[in-house]
């Protein structure tokens, strides 16, 4: 478990940290689908990701989610942070995109580390100054571009996460995360097509970079 910790965190965390994560931490895996952490759920342990993918959604007041950011390797959710200190139910669903792992820590570490070791204090802030800057950009998307240039955003986005242009999600898909209809995603979906920015296949998209 060390060495696994090492591999993610070695540049971040000091050995004694390391050897504590190791000891007291409870290893996960996960396929993509799962849900890893639910709405209304109280969360007791906080996710390190050691490997794989997760979206973190937000249900809408009125129906249906919205995908708010995803988190890669080496992050952990800022918003379960909260919850876990706060002792709140999760207002987020967080569902594997990439199956992976996770190290899931006790809540009652996480002060103690605070406490204890500047480089996890150090983790925790940029956490959550990395999180409120990833809403943002989610709060600007929403507010200033076209359903166009949000779609291809999101593709953008799930390229990077699957280290590929050839992107595997199907319209219903897109539609559900980002709170709209299939029918608009498709249609959208033609129209870049027909414009070059992508290349429309069965389950999968491509994207053309210029």
């Amino acid at each position: 478990m060390t060495e696994l910790l090492k591999n993610t965190f070695g540049d971040l965390f000091e050995p004694a940290l390391l050897d504590e994560m190791a000891g007291i931490g409870k290893l996960m895996e996960f396929a993509e689908g799962d849900v890893l952490i639910d709405y209304n759920q109280y969360i007791k342990s906080m996710p390190l990701l050691l490997s794989g993918a997760i979206k973190v959604m937000r249900e809408d007041y009125d129906s249906g989610e919205l995908l708010l950011y995803y988190l890669e390797r080496g992050d952990t959710c800022a918003m379960t942070m909260t919850c876990c200190l706060g002792e709140k139910k999760s207002e987020i669903r967080a569902i594997g995109e990439v199956s992976g792992s996770i190290l899931m820590i006790p809540v009652q570490m996480m002060a103690d580390w605070i406490g204890k070791y500047q480089t996890w204090t150090a983790f925790v802030f940029d956490s959550y100054s990395n999180r409120f800057n990833e809403l943002l950009n989610a709060v600007d998307t929403i507010a200033f571009m076209n359903m166009n240039d949000r779609i291809m955003n999101y593709l953008f986005e799930k390229s990077k996460i699957e280290n590929s242009t050839t992107v595997l999600t199907t319209h219903q898909d897109i539609a559900s995360d980002l709170n709209t209809s299939r029918v608009v995603v498709s249609r959208i979906l033609k129209v870049l097509e027909n414009e070059g920015r992508i290349k429309l296949n069965r389950n999968s998209i491509e994207i053309r970079i210029k």
